[in-house]
């Protein structure tokens, strides 16, 4: 069995990061990187990192970008035996930037990995990985860069049922796919302040507060970010918080990524809550702050 299941983006990232502040119709000195990211993609990258072997299920086009980014995936040691490669699909993209402490703006076109849709399930539920009758029992980690509706099967299918879900909204803008998700059982959330709200329809003042209230609305468990302030992880251990250390900001894209993983490592090792929120945050911390590169 696979250490863990990563399943949702993996596409090409092109972040333009400038070392200022920056508003509205700026044009500023930086710098363009283009690497491979996407949400599934950096959880399992930092996995990889982490000493697991991750197993990624996505979509990637037989386009020259998809050529590359199978190669890149590879490279890095990625399990890719079960990607999904269409050639009526246009590999994945994504486009950010960033200013001195945060991004400023972003675009991810995952319309082909939506257009995808179950078939990038096909090896969880028909066999090799697991199926309705014999579910795969180990770690997934999700992204809502999938459609509401494909989340609402997933939470519903028996072949997740035995599964440790962990689940990341992919961005605010598309938080509220995941309330198909709060009813699940087994299902772990890991969400930043603004998609608490977003999920809870009302902004929230804390991170603990957030994911309190988000348990109270039916979720098993919730873990809320909130930048460089207090994080929270609420479930059936009540509700653990923990503060991030203070660093310098110099990259935000994938931080919430590194946070899931480093978290799911720690508690992997036997960490109780509080000590895996603590590794988590720190984990973030240290990401934040490393220079790109």
């Amino acid at each position: 069995m696979a250490d863990c299941l990563c399943i949702g983006s993996v596409l090409w990232d092109t972040i333009g990061r400038a070392p200022r502040a920056m508003a509205l119709g700026n044009d500023v000195p930086g710098r363009i990187t283009r690497l491979p990211g996407g949400v599934a993609m950096n959880i399992a990258f930092t996995l990889k990192g982490l000493g697991l072997s991750p197993t990624l299920l996505t979509a990637i086009g037989t386009d020259p970008e998809g050529d590359a980014l199978i190669a890149a995936c590879a490279g890095m040691g990625l399990d890719i035996t079960h990607v999904l490669r269409d050639p009526d699909l246009p590999t994945d993209s994504y486009m950010a930037i960033e200013g001195a402490g945060g991004l400023v703006a972003a675009i991810a076109d995952a319309h082909s990995l939506e257009a995808a849709g179950a078939r990038i399930l096909a090896p969880l539920i028909d066999g090799p990985l697991g199926s309705a009758t014999d579910p795969y029992a180990g770690d997934i980690a999700l992204d809502g860069n999938l459609t509401e509706a494909l989340l609402a099967e997933i939470a519903a299918h028996p072949a997740f049922a035995a599964a440790d879900l962990r689940v990341a909204p992919a961005s605010p803008g598309k938080a509220t796919r995941l309330t198909p998700l709060l009813a699940c059982p087994n299902a772990s959330l890991y969400v930043n302040l603004e998609e608490a709200g977003l999920l809870l329809g009302t902004p929230v003042p804390s991170a603990e507060a957030a994911a309190e209230a988000l348990c109270a609305r039916g979720a098993a468990r919730v873990l809320v970010t909130d930048g460089g302030g207090v994080a929270a992880d609420a479930g059936p251990h009540g509700c653990t918080i923990a503060r991030p250390p203070s660093v310098t900001v110099r990259r935000v894209t994938g931080a919430g990524d590194t946070f899931m993983a480093a978290h799911l490592v720690a508690e992997r090792g036997g960490a109780g809550p509080a000590e895996a929120l603590a590794a988590a945050v720190a984990a973030a911390a240290r990401y934040v702050s490393a220079p790109e590169g």
